[in-house]
This record gives structure tokens, sequence and C-alpha cells, in this order.
């Protein structure tokens, strides 16, 4: 995919803001503007001075107007002619007035460009922040090396407390080796939140130490038939076709809420917007952020996003986020809009599912769509689920990760790697699968009923899994292997198969493809498929797996010896 496919990031231009009532930190006397740097130059304030006093004044760059007559009008000569020089006077006056508001404004928008100076203080930083958007938005240098430390927080439009206002306007937050973190005893709230006309724009700064509360309705979504198969694991590998039958008799059956059953297709669900989502950054609908050379760490959401959720556009680039955790999907991120992760590096995140980046929400008859999701030159490593996609979910969603690296992930039952479900789009190219693990299926990459994937140019190697498909699995969706290494890969259960590739009820295509190397401990450790919907082209090879490549699978597929 080329990297200026996203251009526009979309939403509604922002809005002058309506009056609102002071916020809770005015009651609680941080009222007033008075010791922030030089904020004032962004209402224009200096001008509007300028323009209530003396009307004479002019630039040091222009010269001194006339002074005005007395008496109004042009001044009578004798023999009843006009006076042309104080008609002269008055226009070059004005002339003066007008080149010297044209500077004032060039002015205001260089000052606002280069931005205002926010001292090293909390309460300075929220005034700033509360200025900007009742003045159409603005830049905030804020101080070198400084620590801003968060105490309260305030309700502000609804989506749950907030350490710092919500930003309805076009706000960037330019740090210099800067922190802003939630005092470690204070109540529970978020960092940042963007509202539906807000862009916010954060450089250089550290977002740490967000937590919102514990939401059981989104834990119990992540948890609720997230796998989603179209046949239940058998209960002993490589039964046969008799053992595929009987399993898919026992397939778990979808919540009874459900109206529309994960994977079942239909329309998408959207997501709502929750008060324990996004511990660090919440971006709501029709809202934009763009971070870049900036760090989000140990945040904890009761909801989805530990550290980000997005339900507008966001782009996270040459940034890290780490160390953060979510009660429900997406432990690092969670995406229900537009997401772009470039050269960025998500690591050391835990979730029930998606433990570094969920795309979507399966689960609990109330199944919320994916957005859009781009990741590029990007590591995603070291993440974990206690239930599925140690390193990402997609759902209902489209997922493309090209050029990155998705390394040491780990789920608690299927997917240690990736994970596409409920007609999930996935797509990878020249991308690195590796030493993920799953605890039951899919130690690098699964794939549900109705979802499709499609492996372009990458390595699926060394990634490992409990029962079966160590390197690639299917649900009853597609996987399309194109020019691609599935190799040494390993399933390591007593009655576990296909250390490469194990298909149940799905359709897998291998095209200039190699299936080598991969070990598990029944027959066959390359490929295992119940239907013939394994397709091995002639470019493609299938060698070297221990004990076999084929043979000891239900169906063997063509093309496939030994």
């Amino acid at each position: 995919m080329s990297n200026d496919e996203l251009t526009s990031y979309g939403g509604p231009p922002p809005v002058p803001p309506g009056r609102r009532r002071r916020k809770i930190w005015v009651a609680a006397g941080v009222a007033g503007l008075t010791g922030v740097v030089g904020l004032a130059a962004l209402g224009g304030v200096a001008a509007r001075d300028q323009k209530s006093g003396d009307r004479n004044n002019t630039s040091d760059a222009q010269p001194a107007a006339a002074p005005r007559p007395e008496a109004p009008g042009p001044t009578a000569e004798a023999g009843g002619r006009t006076d042309d020089k104080a008609t002269r006077s008055g226009e070059e006056q004005g002339a003066d007035r007008t080149g010297h508001e044209a500077y004032s404004g060039e002015q205001r928008r260089d000052d606002k460009e280069r931005g205002r100076e926010v001292p090293c203080d909390s309460d300075k930083l929220i005034q700033a922040i509360e200025y900007a958007n009742d003045n159409r938005g603005g830049t905030l240098e804020l101080a070198k090396g400084c620590t801003y430390e968060l105490t309260r927080s305030d309700v502000g439009d609804g989506t749950g407390s907030n350490g710092l206002p919500v930003i309805t306007q076009a706000v960037t937050l330019a740090g210099h080796d800067t922190t802003i973190v939630r005092a470690a005893n204070a109540e529970a709230f978020r960092i940042l939140n963007v509202g539906r006309s807000g862009h916010l724009t954060l450089k250089n700064v550290v977002v740490k130490g967000g937590l919102t509360e514990a939401d059981a309705i989104a834990a119990a979504r992540a948890k609720v038939d997230l796998s989603a198969k179209v046949v239940a694991k058998p209960t002993k590998a490589g039964a046969g076709a008799n053992g595929a039958k009987a399993a898919k008799a026992a397939t778990k059956a979808p919540a009874a809420t459900s109206t529309t059953a994960p994977g079942a297709g239909g329309d998408t669900t959207l997501v709502d917007v929750e008060p324990g989502d996004g511990a660090g950054l919440l971006v709501q609908r029709g809202g934009r952020a763009d971070v870049e050379y900036s760090e989000f760490l140990l945040h904890h959401a009761g909801g989805n996003g530990g550290a980000i959720a997005n339900f507008g556009t966001a782009r996270l680039a040459h940034s890290r986020v780490a160390t953060s955790s979510a009660g429900g999907v997406g432990g690092g991120v969670f995406n229900a809009g537009v997401f772009r992760v470039e050269e960025a590096t998500i690591t050391d995140n835990s979730a029930v599912d998606g433990g570094g980046i969920g795309n979507g929400v399966p689960g609990l008859g109330f199944p919320g769509g994916g957005g859009t999701l781009w990741v590029w030159k990007s590591t995603i490593e070291r993440n974990r689920a206690t239930d599925n996609a140690g390193g990402v979910l997609t759902y209902r969603g489209t997922a493309t990760l090209t050029e990155t690296r998705i390394v040491g992930n780990h789920s608690g039952e299927d997917g240690g790697g990736l994970l596409a479900l409920g007609d999930g789009q996935l797509a990878l190219e020249k991308a690195l699968v590796a030493r993920n693990s799953a605890d039951d299926t899919s130690g690098g990459l699964g794939v549900g009923p109705e979802s499709t994937a499609v492996i372009d140019r990458s390595e699926i190697t060394e990634n490992v899994a409990e029962r079966n498909g160590g390197g690639l699995t299917t649900y009853g969706g597609t996987a399309v292997v194109r020019d691609t290494a599935i190799v040494a890969n390993r399933v390591v259960g007593q009655n576990s198969v296909a250390g490469g590739i194990y298909n149940d009820g799905g359709q897998v295509r291998l095209e200039r493809s190699t299936v080598r190397a991969n070990f598990s401990v029944l027959p066959p450790g390359g490929i295992w498929t119940n239907n013939d919907d394994v397709e091995i082209d002639r470019s493609s090879a299938v060698t070297a797996n221990r004990p076999t490549n084929c043979v000891g699978s239900p169906v063997v597929p063509d093309r496939c010896f030994g």
C-alpha cells in the first residue's frame, strides 16, 4: 500500500465554541489567566487594545501621519479652494492604520504558529488549553524537562473523567522532554480527550499513568464467544473426517441476546464511546489526533484501549505505546475509526483480546466493527492477551501491515500473533510474524469465519501453538499466501498436528510459497485439512516437515507428498 494513500483525515471542520460554564478547575481556584506567559496574544488582545486606543498610533516601520484637523471636513483657503494637503493627510492616516492592522494580524498568526510558552505548572497547562479552546486553538510550548502532574479531573462532555480539558479546537502540545502524568494517588481519570470538533497534535511528550474505571460490559463483550469459529477444535487432533463432523456439531452457539451473530455478516454495529475507554488518549468520532515522537506508558483502561482509544482519525508516528493494559480489547491501542501507525513501537501491553492492537469488538451479542488500520514499518512485540490475539485483533474491520514485525506476542487461546474474525480483512506485506505463541491454536496467525488474510512477501517463522496450526490456522476463513515462507513453526501438545498450516473448513491457496521444516507431535507436520480447499501451485513446495508433510491429514492436498 502506498504511504500517501491516507492523506486526508476527514471529520467535520472545527466550529467556534459556544459559551460554557466554568469548569470544575475554576471552582478549585484555578480561574483566570494570570501567569500564563503570552497567552493573551492568541486571542488578539493586543490588537483590540490598539483599536480601542489612539487611532493615530502607527507601526515603528511606518512614517507618522499628519495630525487630524480640529474642524471636520476640508479647510477652505482664500479664493474658495479646498486644502488638498488635509485630504491627503487623512488618506495617509487611513493607509497607516490599515497597514498597522495588517501587520498586527500577521504578527498574531506568527505568534500562534510559534506557540505560547506554558510554565511548568499543571494549573497553567489547564488554563492554556481552556484558553486555546475558546480562541480558535493554538500551539502551546510546554516547559522543557517539566513534569506536569495532574491531581484532579473534570467530567467534561460525558465521555468520562479527564485530567485535561477536552480538546475542541486545533491545539498543539509541543513538548521538550516533557511529561504529563496522573498523580499516583489521584482518582481515576484519563489524561487526554479529543472532542468531535477537536484536533490534537502532540509532539515530544511522555503521557503516563492514565486510569479509567472498570467497565464490566466491555470485559464481558471481549470474553464471550470471541473466537466465533465455524467448528470447534477436535478433542483429539487428527481424528479424521468423522472427528471433524463431530467437532462441527459441538460448535459454541452465540449469545442468545445477539441480533447479529459474530461472523454472520449483515450490518456492522458501531462501537460506542464508553467512559472506560482510552486511559491515555481518547479520540471521539469527528475528532483527530496526530502523535509524533511521543510515548504512552503505564496506562490502564477499564474498557477498551489501554493507552489509546480511537473512534475518529488518528496517526501515531515515531512513537511508542508500552506497558499499558485494558479490561476489554486493545491493551495498547483500540481502533473503531481510521488509525495509521508509522515507524512506531507497540510493546509489552496486555488485554483480554488484542494485547497490542484491537480493531473492533466481538462477543456478547453486541459486536462492534473495527475501522481501518494501517501499520507501516513498525514493531508489535511482547504483547499479551489472556484470551485471543496476542499481537493484533481485527474484527469486521480492515488491517494492513506493511514492513512490520509482529514478534514475541502471546495469547491464552488462539492467535498468538494475529487473528482476523467476523468478516475481518487482514493484509500482510513484507511482514515478519515470528516467535509468537498461543496456548491453543494458531501460534502465528488465525483466520476466522468469513474473514480473509492476504499474506504477501512475508515470513511466518518459529511460532508455537499447543494444539494445531503453529504457523497459520483457518477456521472457515480464507488465506492467500504469496511469495511467503512458513518455516520452522511448531505445535507441541501431546496430540498436536500441523506445525505449518491447519485448515478447518476454510480455504488456503499457496502461490510461489514454501512450507518447510515445521514440526508437530502427530502427523502431519506440514499441512492438515478436512476439505479439498487447500491449493498448492506448481511454484510452491511443502518439504522437510516432521513427522510428515501431508500424510495423516483427512484430505491430502494435491502436490503435497510425504
